[in-house]
């Protein structure tokens, strides 16, 4: 009998009706493969080795991408950890998921990843950062290990003598507590340099149990967001001087995008230093190949338990990162750097070593997971299963869509990007294949005028109707884009 998980909402009572309507019983006949969601935070789509980037160390994910297929250009839709997150596991844009454009409390109208898999028998489990309202155990999962209450937003960085290798103290994370200032019963760590290592452990603990139902575990690190604390024991993996800086790397933003003044904004000095950039990437590959190194623990854990084979292992972001391109330094933005995530998905059946360039969605893993693991999926999600094109077969989107706060609208094709930024009546327009590194804007251009024209009304049209609240704005073209 499936019984209530939260008796405050009616998340539970849909989703058990939804269940029993579907026949469960006869679905659950044959075994289901047990899932493992890897999340990283703040990295970047083109920081993985095995996908071009000569300067990282990642060999596990090179050996992940070898056996599973690679999405190479996905996105997370909203450049925000707590709004890509919400997505994640809701299904939904975020125009649905959470108070739009604040960091609100979730949705409690919509079915939830966790709790659909609970209720179809599934062991769910969390690990490491919580960056949504409520607690994990208020939103189906069972158990909770190693949790970590917040990321870097209340420390600022500091330069990069203080970060390599000296002992760092005062940074214990933030309790976790519910509205009336209870603090949690689950088990809580603070942010250390070898944070990654903690929810490895955590992690370990949860793949060796002996429960026979499947398991869905779902791991967030922290890393390689700032504040950037060096590992121990990387100290010197990367030498600054010979760093290359991305290609589209710029001292300034040539005009405010809509976080100008924001957080991470305020991190790095104005104008932006090439040797200080080069500092902060030192310390971003060394989280990295750390990180890299923790999922390899996780793997071989898994690989010792027996149940490896039988299990999906899905390895993401939730967003990327400036980091110096563009002028800029956080993921306020929907450059292909930050908008784009990783996404590598490996397991029964998924064909290995294949790369495909399906525009998808973070928020389609929820549909996606349910359909390859027999889970009958929640109706209205906005997220579309990527079931078929694991199987080789089409993607489920034509073209995809980016927003942040009220100041930022974005399409993509397979060839374009159209950026509105609303508040400042400003557009840009790329041409991805010639200029993969975003760095002509072609807006001002009369022969892309018609392709600019075009994207936007898809683009208006879309945001209509999935409920866009901010205004799009009257299309104003400036007399020059830088």
């Amino acid at each position: 009998m499936i019984g209530p998980i939260l008796s405050s909402s009616g998340i539970v009572a849909c989703c058990a009706a939804w269940l029993i309507a579907s026949s469960a019983t006869s679905l659950y006949a044959q075994p289901r493969p047990n899932v493992l969601l890897i999340v990283t935070d703040d990295q970047r789509p083109d920081s993985i080795a095995a996908l071009g980037n000569a300067d990282v160390r990642t060999p596990t994910l090179d050996r992940l991408i070898r056996t599973g297929t690679t999405f190479t250009r996905a996105v997370c839709a909203y450049p925000i950890c707590v709004s890509s997150r919400a997505e994640l596991i809701t299904g939904c844009t975020a125009f649905r998921a959470h108070a739009p454009f604040a960091d609100g409390p979730l949705n409690e109208t919509l079915p939830r990843w966790p709790d659909v898999m609970r209720l179809a028998g599934y062991r769910t489990a969390y690990v490491g950062k919580w960056h949504t309202s409520g607690r994990p155990t208020g939103r189906g999962y069972e158990l909770t290990r190693g949790l970590f209450g917040a990321g870097g937003g209340k420390f600022p960085l500091t330069h990069p003598s203080d970060r390599l290798g000296n002992p760092v103290t005062g940074y214990r994370g933030w309790v976790l507590q519910d509205d009336a200032g209870r603090i949690f019963p689950e088990r809580g760590v603070g942010l250390t340099p070898n944070i990654s290592e903690t929810f490895a452990e955590a992690a370990i603990e949860l793949l060796r149990d002996p429960d026979p139902r499947p398991f869905f575990v779902h791991v967030n690190f922290t890393a390689p967001h700032d504040p950037r604390f060096m590992p121990r024991g990387y100290e010197g993996r990367y030498d600054p001087r010979t760093l290359r800086l991305p290609k589209n790397f710029a001292a300034d933003h040539p005009f405010d995008h809509g976080n100008a003044g924001g957080r991470d904004e305020r991190l790095l000095p104005r104008p932006l230093a090439a040797d200080l950039l080069r500092d902060e990437w030192a310390v971003y590959y060394a989280l990295i190949e750390h990180l890299d190194a923790q999922i390899g623990r996780m793997l071989d854990a898994l690989d010792a338990s027996g149940r490896a084979r039988d299990t999906i292992v899905i390895f993401t972001s939730d967003h990327g990162l400036a980091l110096g391109s563009h002028g800029l330094v956080g993921k306020q933005n929907l450059y292909e750097h930050t908008i784009g995530v990783p996404l590598v998905v490996a397991g029964p059946g998924i064909g290995p070593g294949v790369r495909t360039a399906a525009p998808i969605y973070l928020r389609d893993l929820f549909p996606t997971v349910c359909e390859w693991c027999s889970v009958p999926i929640p109706e209205g999600l906005d997220g579309r299963s990527l079931a078929g094109a694991l199987r080789g077969g089409a993607a489920p989107h034509e073209f995809v869509v980016g927003y942040y706060r009220d100041s930022q609208r974005m399409i993509r094709t397979d060839r374009w990007k159209f950026i509105r930024y609303p508040q400042i009546d400003r557009e840009q327009l790329f041409d991805l294949v010639a200029d993969p590194d975003e760095l002509h804007d072609r807006i001002v251009d009369p022969a892309a005028k018609p392709t600019a024209d075009a994207l936007k009304e898809k683009l208006s049209a879309w945001l209509f109707e999935h409920g866009d609240p901010a205004p799009f704005g009257p299309a104003v073209t400036p007399k020059s884009a830088k």
